[in-house]
Protein backbone atom coordinates (compact mmCIF):
# COMPACT_ATOMS: atom_id res chain seq x y z
CA UNK A 1 0.00 0.00 0.00
CA UNK A 2 1.34 3.38 -0.99
CA UNK A 3 1.04 5.97 1.74
CA UNK A 4 1.90 9.58 1.28
CA UNK A 5 1.30 12.87 2.97
CA UNK A 6 -0.77 15.11 0.72
CA UNK A 7 0.69 18.59 0.41
CA UNK A 8 0.67 20.23 -3.03
CA UNK A 9 3.43 22.56 -4.14
CA UNK A 10 2.64 26.13 -3.44
CA UNK A 11 -0.40 25.38 -1.28
CA UNK A 12 -2.14 28.51 -0.03
CA UNK A 13 -4.48 29.33 2.78
CA UNK A 14 -7.48 29.67 0.52
CA UNK A 15 -8.35 29.83 -3.15
CA UNK A 16 -9.53 32.99 -4.84
CA UNK A 17 -12.32 30.92 -6.35
CA UNK A 18 -15.76 30.81 -4.77
CA UNK A 19 -17.62 27.57 -4.11
CA UNK A 20 -20.95 27.27 -5.91
CA UNK A 21 -22.54 25.10 -3.24
CA UNK A 22 -24.28 25.89 0.05
CA UNK A 23 -22.22 28.68 1.60
CA UNK A 24 -20.27 28.40 4.86
CA UNK A 25 -20.03 32.02 5.79
CA UNK A 26 -19.23 31.83 9.48
CA UNK A 27 -15.98 33.49 10.40
CA UNK A 28 -13.33 31.03 11.52
CA UNK A 29 -9.66 31.53 12.18
CA UNK A 30 -7.35 29.77 9.77
CA UNK A 31 -6.61 26.26 10.94
CA UNK A 32 -4.45 23.43 9.63
CA UNK A 33 -5.37 20.31 7.70
CA UNK A 34 -3.35 17.11 7.33
CA UNK A 35 -4.28 14.50 4.70
CA UNK A 36 -2.77 11.05 4.46
CA UNK A 37 -3.32 9.52 1.02
CA UNK A 38 -3.15 5.81 0.37
CA UNK A 39 -3.23 4.06 -2.99
CA UNK A 40 -3.94 5.17 -6.53
CA UNK A 41 -3.90 8.38 -8.54
CA UNK A 42 -7.66 8.61 -8.16
CA UNK A 43 -7.12 8.96 -4.41
CA UNK A 44 -4.40 11.55 -4.98
CA UNK A 45 -6.85 13.52 -7.11
CA UNK A 46 -9.54 13.19 -4.44
CA UNK A 47 -7.14 14.40 -1.74
CA UNK A 48 -6.39 17.50 -3.77
CA UNK A 49 -10.10 18.19 -3.99
CA UNK A 50 -10.61 17.67 -0.22
CA UNK A 51 -7.93 20.30 0.40
CA UNK A 52 -9.53 22.65 -2.11
CA UNK A 53 -12.96 22.19 -0.50
CA UNK A 54 -11.90 22.83 3.09
CA UNK A 55 -9.56 25.61 2.06
CA UNK A 56 -12.31 27.44 0.20
CA UNK A 57 -15.18 26.78 2.61
CA UNK A 58 -13.46 26.98 5.99
CA UNK A 59 -10.04 28.51 5.35
CA UNK A 60 -7.96 25.45 6.23
CA UNK A 61 -4.35 25.36 5.08
CA UNK A 62 -2.33 22.19 4.58
CA UNK A 63 0.42 20.96 6.85
CA UNK A 64 2.89 18.08 6.59
CA UNK A 65 2.91 17.60 10.37
CA UNK A 66 -0.09 15.76 11.85
CA UNK A 67 0.87 16.99 15.31
CA UNK A 68 0.03 20.58 14.43
CA UNK A 69 -3.18 19.81 12.52
CA UNK A 70 -6.71 20.73 13.57
CA UNK A 71 -8.15 18.14 11.17
CA UNK A 72 -6.67 14.77 10.23
CA UNK A 73 -8.12 13.10 7.14
CA UNK A 74 -7.19 9.62 5.95
CA UNK A 75 -8.00 8.87 2.31
CA UNK A 76 -7.90 5.07 2.29
CA UNK A 77 -7.33 2.35 -0.31
CA UNK A 78 -8.64 -1.22 -0.07
CA UNK A 79 -6.62 -2.86 -2.85
CA UNK A 80 -3.81 -4.29 -0.76
CA UNK A 81 -3.93 -7.09 1.79
CA UNK A 82 -5.23 -6.31 5.28
CA UNK A 83 -6.05 -2.75 4.23
CA UNK A 84 -8.63 -2.37 6.99
CA UNK A 85 -6.21 -3.41 9.72
CA UNK A 86 -3.60 -0.97 8.46
CA UNK A 87 -6.18 1.81 8.63
CA UNK A 88 -7.11 0.98 12.22
CA UNK A 89 -3.44 0.72 13.13
CA UNK A 90 -2.83 4.25 11.86
CA UNK A 91 -5.98 5.46 13.58
CA UNK A 92 -4.53 4.09 16.82
CA UNK A 93 -1.61 6.49 16.42
CA UNK A 94 -3.97 9.34 15.66
CA UNK A 95 -5.93 8.53 18.80
CA UNK A 96 -2.93 9.56 20.88
CA UNK A 97 -2.94 12.94 19.14
CA UNK A 98 -6.62 13.36 19.96
CA UNK A 99 -5.98 12.51 23.61
CA UNK A 100 -3.50 15.39 23.65
CA UNK A 101 -5.91 17.68 21.77
CA UNK A 102 -9.62 16.82 22.37
CA UNK A 103 -10.66 19.40 19.77
CA UNK A 104 -8.81 17.52 17.02
CA UNK A 105 -11.18 16.32 14.26
CA UNK A 106 -10.50 12.95 12.61
CA UNK A 107 -12.11 11.86 9.35
CA UNK A 108 -11.76 8.65 7.32
CA UNK A 109 -12.60 8.59 3.62
CA UNK A 110 -11.90 6.48 0.55
CA UNK A 111 -12.53 2.86 -0.28
CA UNK A 112 -12.01 1.33 3.17
CA UNK A 113 -14.54 3.84 4.48
CA UNK A 114 -17.00 2.57 1.86
CA UNK A 115 -16.41 -1.02 2.94
CA UNK A 116 -16.47 -0.49 6.68
CA UNK A 117 -19.04 2.29 7.06
CA UNK A 118 -20.07 2.96 10.66
CA UNK A 119 -17.97 -0.01 11.78
CA UNK A 120 -15.06 2.42 11.72
CA UNK A 121 -16.65 4.47 14.48
CA UNK A 122 -17.61 1.34 16.39
CA UNK A 123 -13.98 0.19 16.46
CA UNK A 124 -12.55 3.71 16.70
CA UNK A 125 -15.20 5.91 18.39
CA UNK A 126 -12.85 8.88 18.35
CA UNK A 127 -13.31 9.12 14.56
CA UNK A 128 -15.66 12.04 13.89
CA UNK A 129 -16.52 11.65 10.21
CA UNK A 130 -16.67 8.77 7.72
CA UNK A 131 -17.20 9.48 4.02
CA UNK A 132 -16.85 7.61 0.74
CA UNK A 133 -15.11 8.51 -2.53
CA UNK A 134 -18.42 9.72 -3.97
CA UNK A 135 -19.32 11.94 -1.00
CA UNK A 136 -16.10 13.80 -0.29
CA UNK A 137 -17.76 16.95 -1.66
CA UNK A 138 -19.99 16.91 1.41
CA UNK A 139 -17.03 17.38 3.75
CA UNK A 140 -17.81 21.06 4.47
CA UNK A 141 -21.36 20.17 5.51
CA UNK A 142 -20.15 17.24 7.60
CA UNK A 143 -17.66 19.52 9.33
CA UNK A 144 -20.43 22.02 10.10
CA UNK A 145 -22.60 19.22 11.47
CA UNK A 146 -19.75 18.06 13.67
CA UNK A 147 -19.18 21.56 15.03
CA UNK A 148 -22.92 21.99 15.69
CA UNK A 149 -22.94 18.82 17.78
CA UNK A 150 -20.00 19.65 20.02
CA UNK A 151 -22.18 21.11 22.79
CA UNK A 152 -24.96 18.52 22.48
CA UNK A 153 -25.39 15.71 25.02
CA UNK A 154 -23.94 12.40 23.89
CA UNK A 155 -27.41 10.86 23.52
CA UNK A 156 -28.43 13.55 21.02
CA UNK A 157 -25.36 13.29 18.80
CA UNK A 158 -25.66 11.61 15.42
CA UNK A 159 -23.07 9.55 13.61
CA UNK A 160 -21.55 11.41 10.70
CA UNK A 161 -21.28 8.61 8.15
CA UNK A 162 -21.99 9.15 4.46
CA UNK A 163 -20.82 6.38 2.11
CA UNK A 164 -23.61 6.64 -0.43
CA UNK A 165 -23.15 6.64 -4.21
CA UNK A 166 -24.82 9.82 -5.51
CA UNK A 167 -23.70 9.24 -9.10
CA UNK A 168 -21.57 12.10 -10.36
CA UNK A 169 -22.93 14.72 -7.95
CA UNK A 170 -19.60 15.45 -6.32
CA UNK A 171 -18.19 17.11 -9.45
CA UNK A 172 -21.05 19.61 -9.40
CA UNK A 173 -19.96 20.89 -5.99
CA UNK A 174 -16.18 20.75 -6.15
CA UNK A 175 -14.40 24.10 -6.44
CA UNK A 176 -12.30 24.94 -9.46
CA UNK A 177 -9.02 23.01 -9.11
CA UNK A 178 -5.88 24.85 -8.15
CA UNK A 179 -3.03 24.79 -10.64
CA UNK A 180 0.32 23.59 -9.34
CA UNK A 181 2.86 23.34 -12.14
CA UNK A 182 2.28 22.41 -15.75
CA UNK A 183 0.63 19.01 -15.29
CA UNK A 184 -2.85 18.24 -14.03
CA UNK A 185 -5.05 15.23 -13.38
CA UNK A 186 -8.68 15.42 -14.47
CA UNK A 187 -11.13 12.78 -13.28
CA UNK A 188 -13.62 12.02 -16.05
CA UNK A 189 -15.54 9.11 -14.54
CA UNK A 190 -16.08 7.16 -11.33
CA UNK A 191 -16.48 3.49 -10.50
CA UNK A 192 -16.22 0.33 -12.57
CA UNK A 193 -18.76 -2.13 -13.95
CA UNK A 194 -16.37 -4.91 -14.97
CA UNK A 195 -16.66 -6.90 -11.71
CA UNK A 196 -13.35 -8.74 -11.96
CA UNK A 197 -13.43 -11.52 -9.38
CA UNK A 198 -10.53 -10.07 -7.34
CA UNK A 199 -11.52 -6.40 -7.32
CA UNK A 200 -13.40 -4.31 -4.75
CA UNK A 201 -13.77 -1.14 -6.83
CA UNK A 202 -17.38 -1.76 -7.98
CA UNK A 203 -18.32 -2.23 -4.32
CA UNK A 204 -16.38 0.73 -2.91
CA UNK A 205 -16.73 3.30 -5.69
CA UNK A 206 -19.87 2.04 -7.39
CA UNK A 207 -20.54 1.26 -11.02
CA UNK A 208 -19.26 3.35 -13.91
CA UNK A 209 -20.62 6.89 -14.12
CA UNK A 210 -19.15 9.36 -16.59
CA UNK A 211 -18.99 13.11 -16.17
CA UNK A 212 -20.85 15.16 -18.80
CA UNK A 213 -18.64 16.07 -21.73
CA UNK A 214 -19.03 19.84 -21.36
CA UNK A 215 -17.96 19.70 -17.70
CA UNK A 216 -14.77 17.83 -18.58
CA UNK A 217 -13.88 20.14 -21.45
CA UNK A 218 -14.57 23.25 -19.38
CA UNK A 219 -12.30 22.04 -16.58
CA UNK A 220 -9.47 21.24 -18.99
CA UNK A 221 -9.86 24.54 -20.84
CA UNK A 222 -9.67 26.37 -17.52
CA UNK A 223 -6.50 24.50 -16.58
CA UNK A 224 -4.93 25.28 -19.96
CA UNK A 225 -5.65 28.98 -19.51
CA UNK A 226 -3.73 28.82 -16.22
CA UNK A 227 -0.66 27.29 -17.85
CA UNK A 228 -1.25 23.54 -17.67
CA UNK A 229 0.33 21.82 -20.67
CA UNK A 230 -0.08 18.13 -19.85
CA UNK A 231 -3.38 16.51 -18.91
CA UNK A 232 -3.79 13.04 -17.40
CA UNK A 233 -7.37 11.77 -17.65
CA UNK A 234 -8.36 9.58 -14.71
CA UNK A 235 -10.89 6.83 -14.13
CA UNK A 236 -11.02 3.30 -12.78
CA UNK A 237 -11.88 2.26 -16.33
CA UNK A 238 -11.02 5.49 -18.08
CA UNK A 239 -11.31 4.28 -21.67
CA UNK A 240 -14.86 3.17 -20.92
CA UNK A 241 -15.88 6.84 -20.70
CA UNK A 242 -19.38 7.54 -22.03
CA UNK A 243 -20.11 11.20 -21.32
CA UNK A 244 -23.40 12.86 -22.09
CA UNK A 245 -23.17 15.71 -24.57
CA UNK A 246 -25.05 18.99 -24.50
CA UNK A 247 -27.32 17.69 -27.24
CA UNK A 248 -28.17 14.55 -25.27
CA UNK A 249 -25.87 12.21 -27.18
CA UNK A 250 -22.94 10.17 -25.88
CA UNK A 251 -19.26 10.99 -26.30
CA UNK A 252 -16.88 8.03 -26.31
CA UNK A 253 -13.34 8.11 -24.94
CA UNK A 254 -11.64 8.38 -28.36
CA UNK A 255 -13.97 11.24 -29.23
CA UNK A 256 -13.11 12.94 -25.95
CA UNK A 257 -9.38 12.65 -26.67
CA UNK A 258 -9.87 14.31 -30.05
CA UNK A 259 -11.81 17.17 -28.48
CA UNK A 260 -9.27 17.70 -25.70
CA UNK A 261 -6.45 17.77 -28.26
CA UNK A 262 -8.12 20.81 -29.85
CA UNK A 263 -8.01 22.86 -26.64
CA UNK A 264 -5.36 25.60 -27.01
CA UNK A 265 -2.45 25.05 -24.65
CA UNK A 266 -2.74 21.29 -24.20
CA UNK A 267 0.42 19.80 -25.69
CA UNK A 268 0.44 16.35 -24.11
CA UNK A 269 -2.19 13.77 -23.18
CA UNK A 270 -2.03 10.77 -20.85
CA UNK A 271 -4.67 8.60 -19.21
CA UNK A 272 -5.04 5.86 -16.61
CA UNK A 273 -6.32 3.27 -15.82
CA UNK A 274 -7.63 1.54 -18.92
CA UNK A 275 -9.11 -1.88 -19.66
CA UNK A 276 -8.25 -4.11 -22.65
CA UNK A 277 -11.94 -4.64 -23.48
CA UNK A 278 -12.36 -0.90 -24.05
CA UNK A 279 -9.07 -0.48 -25.95
CA UNK A 280 -10.83 -0.07 -29.28
CA UNK A 281 -9.54 0.45 -32.81
CA UNK A 282 -10.90 4.00 -32.61
CA UNK A 283 -8.70 4.60 -29.58
CA UNK A 284 -5.67 3.13 -31.35
CA UNK A 285 -6.26 5.48 -34.27
CA UNK A 286 -5.96 8.43 -31.88
CA UNK A 287 -2.27 7.56 -31.59
CA UNK A 288 -2.02 7.91 -35.36
CA UNK A 289 -3.88 11.21 -35.56
CA UNK A 290 -3.08 13.10 -32.35
CA UNK A 291 0.53 14.15 -31.70
CA UNK A 292 -0.48 15.12 -28.15
CA UNK A 293 -0.85 11.43 -27.26
CA UNK A 294 2.30 10.23 -25.51
CA UNK A 295 4.09 7.05 -26.60
CA UNK A 296 3.46 5.52 -23.22
CA UNK A 297 0.53 3.31 -22.28
CA UNK A 298 -0.53 1.69 -19.02
CA UNK A 299 -2.88 -1.17 -19.93
CA UNK A 300 -3.49 -3.62 -17.07
CA UNK A 301 -3.64 -7.30 -18.05
CA UNK A 302 -3.17 -8.97 -14.60
CA UNK A 303 -1.97 -12.35 -15.98
CA UNK A 304 -0.45 -13.91 -19.08
CA UNK A 305 -2.44 -17.13 -18.66
CA UNK A 306 -5.85 -17.51 -20.26
CA UNK A 307 -6.90 -19.96 -17.54
CA UNK A 308 -6.08 -17.42 -14.83
CA UNK A 309 -7.74 -14.59 -16.76
CA UNK A 310 -10.90 -16.67 -16.94
CA UNK A 311 -10.83 -17.23 -13.18
CA UNK A 312 -10.29 -13.48 -12.73
CA UNK A 313 -13.35 -12.81 -14.95
CA UNK A 314 -11.36 -10.43 -17.10
CA UNK A 315 -13.47 -11.41 -20.13
CA UNK A 316 -10.61 -11.22 -22.62
CA UNK A 317 -7.83 -13.53 -23.73
CA UNK A 318 -4.11 -13.00 -24.10
CA UNK A 319 -4.44 -13.16 -27.89
CA UNK A 320 -6.81 -10.18 -27.81
CA UNK A 321 -4.37 -8.18 -25.69
CA UNK A 322 -1.40 -9.05 -27.92
CA UNK A 323 -3.35 -8.13 -31.06
CA UNK A 324 -4.24 -4.70 -29.70
CA UNK A 325 -0.64 -3.94 -28.70
CA UNK A 326 0.60 -5.09 -32.11
CA UNK A 327 -1.77 -2.65 -33.82
CA UNK A 328 -0.63 0.14 -31.51
CA UNK A 329 3.06 -0.52 -32.03
CA UNK A 330 2.58 -0.58 -35.79
CA UNK A 331 1.47 3.04 -35.47
CA UNK A 332 3.89 3.96 -32.67
CA UNK A 333 6.97 1.67 -32.81
CA UNK A 334 8.50 3.56 -29.87
CA UNK A 335 5.53 2.83 -27.58
CA UNK A 336 6.50 2.16 -23.96
CA UNK A 337 4.13 -0.28 -22.27
CA UNK A 338 3.37 -0.81 -18.60
CA UNK A 339 0.81 -3.04 -16.92
CA UNK A 340 -0.55 -4.55 -13.71
CA UNK A 341 0.17 -8.14 -12.70
CA UNK A 342 -1.34 -10.21 -9.90
CA UNK A 343 0.99 -13.07 -9.08
CA UNK A 344 -0.22 -16.20 -7.25
CA UNK A 345 -3.92 -15.85 -7.99
CA UNK A 346 -5.83 -18.85 -6.54
CA UNK A 347 -5.29 -21.83 -8.81
CA UNK A 348 -2.21 -20.39 -10.56
CA UNK A 349 0.04 -23.36 -11.35
CA UNK A 350 3.72 -23.35 -12.28
CA UNK A 351 2.64 -23.69 -15.92
CA UNK A 352 0.28 -20.72 -15.63
CA UNK A 353 3.03 -18.61 -14.12
CA UNK A 354 5.50 -19.54 -16.85
CA UNK A 355 2.91 -18.46 -19.41
CA UNK A 356 2.74 -15.09 -17.66
CA UNK A 357 6.51 -14.81 -17.46
CA UNK A 358 6.92 -15.57 -21.18
CA UNK A 359 4.12 -13.13 -22.00
CA UNK A 360 5.92 -10.37 -20.08
CA UNK A 361 9.13 -11.02 -22.00
CA UNK A 362 7.35 -11.20 -25.36
CA UNK A 363 5.51 -7.90 -24.85
CA UNK A 364 8.69 -6.23 -23.53
CA UNK A 365 7.08 -4.22 -20.74
CA UNK A 366 8.80 -1.09 -19.49
CA UNK A 367 7.24 -0.87 -16.02
CA UNK A 368 4.70 -2.75 -13.96
CA UNK A 369 2.63 -2.60 -10.81
CA UNK A 370 2.96 -6.20 -9.71
CA UNK A 371 1.88 -7.76 -6.44
CA UNK A 372 1.24 -11.09 -4.80
CA UNK A 373 -2.49 -11.80 -4.74
CA UNK A 374 -4.29 -10.89 -1.54
CA UNK A 375 -7.90 -11.66 -0.72
CA UNK A 376 -10.33 -8.79 -0.67
CA UNK A 377 -13.37 -9.44 1.54
CA UNK A 378 -16.63 -9.56 -0.37
CA UNK A 379 -15.10 -10.43 -3.75
CA UNK A 380 -15.79 -13.77 -5.51
CA UNK A 381 -12.10 -14.65 -5.62
CA UNK A 382 -11.95 -14.57 -1.82
CA UNK A 383 -13.91 -17.84 -1.84
CA UNK A 384 -11.52 -19.65 -4.19
CA UNK A 385 -9.23 -22.34 -2.82
CA UNK A 386 -5.63 -21.16 -2.66
CA UNK A 387 -3.04 -23.91 -2.26
CA UNK A 388 0.09 -22.04 -3.39
CA UNK A 389 2.48 -21.15 -0.58
CA UNK A 390 3.46 -17.56 0.08
CA UNK A 391 7.09 -18.52 -0.47
CA UNK A 392 6.35 -19.71 -4.00
CA UNK A 393 4.26 -16.62 -4.74
CA UNK A 394 7.04 -14.30 -3.61
CA UNK A 395 9.62 -16.21 -5.67
CA UNK A 396 7.42 -15.81 -8.74
CA UNK A 397 6.90 -12.11 -8.05
CA UNK A 398 10.62 -11.58 -7.61
CA UNK A 399 11.30 -13.22 -10.96
CA UNK A 400 8.76 -10.96 -12.72
CA UNK A 401 9.96 -7.77 -11.07
CA UNK A 402 13.61 -8.53 -11.78
CA UNK A 403 12.96 -9.05 -15.48
CA UNK A 404 10.87 -5.90 -15.83
CA UNK A 405 13.48 -3.84 -13.98
CA UNK A 406 16.15 -5.07 -16.36
CA UNK A 407 13.85 -4.19 -19.26
CA UNK A 408 13.44 -0.67 -17.83
CA UNK A 409 17.21 -0.30 -17.62
CA UNK A 410 17.63 -1.46 -21.22
CA UNK A 411 15.01 1.01 -22.42
CA UNK A 412 16.61 3.88 -20.55
CA UNK A 413 20.04 2.98 -21.91
CA UNK A 414 18.55 2.87 -25.43
CA UNK A 415 17.62 6.56 -25.09
CA UNK A 416 21.27 7.53 -25.51
CA UNK A 417 21.65 9.47 -28.76
CA UNK A 418 17.90 9.76 -29.34
CA UNK A 419 15.85 12.95 -29.45
CA UNK A 420 13.08 13.22 -26.85
CA UNK A 421 10.21 15.68 -26.59
CA UNK A 422 10.34 17.06 -23.06
CA UNK A 423 7.95 19.18 -21.04
CA UNK A 424 10.21 21.60 -19.15
CA UNK A 425 8.86 21.71 -15.61
CA UNK A 426 11.28 23.48 -13.31
CA UNK A 427 14.77 24.69 -12.55
CA UNK A 428 16.99 22.15 -10.83
CA UNK A 429 17.21 22.55 -7.04
CA UNK A 430 20.90 21.68 -7.19
CA UNK A 431 22.00 23.85 -10.11
CA UNK A 432 20.15 26.99 -11.29
CA UNK A 433 21.66 26.58 -14.77
CA UNK A 434 19.93 23.23 -15.26
CA UNK A 435 16.33 22.62 -16.24
CA UNK A 436 14.35 19.46 -15.48
CA UNK A 437 11.53 18.01 -17.54
CA UNK A 438 9.72 14.79 -18.39
CA UNK A 439 9.86 12.77 -21.59
CA UNK A 440 6.92 10.86 -23.06
CA UNK A 441 8.23 7.67 -21.45
CA UNK A 442 8.18 9.30 -17.98
CA UNK A 443 11.98 9.60 -17.62
CA UNK A 444 13.31 12.79 -16.09
CA UNK A 445 15.52 14.77 -18.46
CA UNK A 446 18.02 17.39 -17.25
CA UNK A 447 19.73 19.91 -19.55
CA UNK A 448 21.30 23.37 -19.55
CA UNK A 449 18.77 26.10 -20.21
CA UNK A 450 17.12 29.35 -19.22
CA UNK A 451 14.45 29.57 -16.53
CA UNK A 452 12.16 31.38 -18.99
CA UNK A 453 11.78 28.07 -20.87
CA UNK A 454 9.88 26.45 -18.00
CA UNK A 455 6.40 25.46 -19.12
CA UNK A 456 7.36 24.87 -22.75
CA UNK A 457 8.19 21.77 -24.77
CA UNK A 458 11.71 21.15 -26.01
CA UNK A 459 13.46 18.63 -28.23
CA UNK A 460 16.40 17.25 -26.30
CA UNK A 461 19.17 14.98 -27.58
CA UNK A 462 20.08 12.51 -24.82
CA UNK A 463 23.82 12.59 -24.16
CA UNK A 464 24.22 10.72 -20.85
CA UNK A 465 22.35 8.09 -18.85
CA UNK A 466 22.54 8.79 -15.11
CA UNK A 467 20.10 6.37 -13.48
CA UNK A 468 17.11 4.20 -14.37
CA UNK A 469 14.82 7.24 -14.46
CA UNK A 470 17.20 10.14 -15.04
CA UNK A 471 19.04 11.15 -18.21
CA UNK A 472 20.98 14.23 -19.33
CA UNK A 473 20.72 15.96 -22.69
CA UNK A 474 21.31 18.98 -24.88
CA UNK A 475 18.72 21.32 -26.35
CA UNK A 476 18.08 20.95 -30.09
CA UNK A 477 14.89 22.94 -30.39
CA UNK A 478 12.58 24.93 -28.13
CA UNK A 479 8.98 24.72 -29.30
CA UNK A 480 6.82 27.86 -29.31
CA UNK A 481 4.40 28.07 -26.41
CA UNK A 482 1.36 25.95 -27.38
CA UNK A 483 -1.09 28.39 -25.77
Amino acid sequence: MTVQTFIPNGAKAASENTVTQPAHTHDVSIKKLYIETQGCQMNEYDSHRMADLLGDSHGYILTTDPKEADILLMNTCSIREKAQEKVFSELGRWRKLKEQNPDLIIGVGGCVASQEGDNIQKRAPYVDMVFGPQTLHRLPQMLDQHQDQIEKPKKDKIKLVDISFPDIEKFDFLPEPRVEGFKAFVSIMEGCSKYCSFCVVPYTRGEEVSRPLDDVLAEIAGLAEKGVREISLLGQNVNGYRGETFEGGICTFPELLRLVSEIPGIGRLRYTTSHPLEFSDDLIQCYRDLPQMVSHLHLPVQSGSNAVLQAMKRNHTIDVYIEKIAKLRKIRPDMHLSSDFIIGFPGETDEHFEETYQFIKDLDFDHSYSFVYSKRPGTPAAELEDTTSETVKKERLGKVQHWIKQSSIRKTDAMLGTVQRVLVENVSDKNPDLLVGTADNTRLVTFVGDASWVGRFAEIEITEIKTLNLVYGELLNLEPDVA
